[in-house]
Parts: structure tokens; C-alpha cells; sequence
């Protein structure tokens, strides 16, 4: 019975994830492939069917291939994704964010970043 619980918390955390790259596909300030590589991980985990569906899928299919044989990302959603993390520490400055959130915020920023900028492109 725990095991079956598990599976459906995957599944519905698979879906979840699906939804918020979708989104992601029309709005420019939510990354797409982040969400679709936590959806592909979840459903690997919830649900075969839907990771089946994501694997293969035409557009969805290859980011999630390179993600897992090289832990490669696109190029174009590296420069989205820096992109959003300097507009969204810009805003904080020019909101007159206290110091100690800017250099929080900052430093995270900063790591997430190198993090994404040392994975192979592809």
C-alpha cells in the first residue's frame, strides 16, 4: 500500500511538472526545460507510461536525452535561463531590496549559474 501511495505522489508530482513547462512554453519568465526534466525523473519513478510518452516525445524527447547521457543543456535555454536570473536580481536592486537579500539572492544566482554554465551544450 506505501509503495502505491509513493508511485501516485511521483505521478502527481510528474504531472505537476509537466504543466509548469508547458506554461513555460508561452511564458518567457518560467523555464521550460528545468520542469520537463523534473517531469521526465518523476515519471520515471510513477509512471512508465508518461515517461515512455516524454522520452519519445519530438520535442521534449531529445533535451531529456542529452540531460541524461551527458547532463547537457541547450544553449538557448542557458542564455533564457542567466538571462531571467540577472532581470530578476535587477529587479530586487531597483525595488530597493535590503543588502542582505541582494547578496542572498545574489550568491544563489551566481552559483545556479556557474552550475549551468559548466554542463556541455548541446
Amino acid at each position: 500500500m506505501r509503495n502505491h501511495y509513493r508511485k501516485t505522489g511521483f505521478r502527481v508530482l510528474a504531472y505537476i511538472s509537466m504543466v509548469f513547462a508547458v506554461i513555460g512554453v508561452a511564458l518567457p519568465v518560467l523555464p521550460t526545460t528545468p520542469f520537463v526534466l523534473l517531469a521526465a525523473f518523476f515519471a520515471s519513478k510513477g509512471s512508465p507510461a508518461f515517461a515512455f510518452w516524454l522520452d519519445n516525445h519530438p520535442k521534449f524527447g531529445p533535451v531529456i536525452l542529452q540531460w541524461r547521457t551527458r547532463q547537457a543543456v541547450p544553449a538557448s535555454a542557458k542564455v533564457l535561463a542567466c538571462s531571467m536570473m540577472t532581470l530578476s536580481w535587477g529587479f530586487l536592486f531597483w525595488g530597493g531590496a535590503k543588502p542582505l537579500v541582494l547578496i542572498i539572492v545574489g550568491i544563489t544566482l551566481v552559483a545556479v549559474a556557474c552550475y549551468l554554465l559548466t554542463r556541455p551544450t548541446y
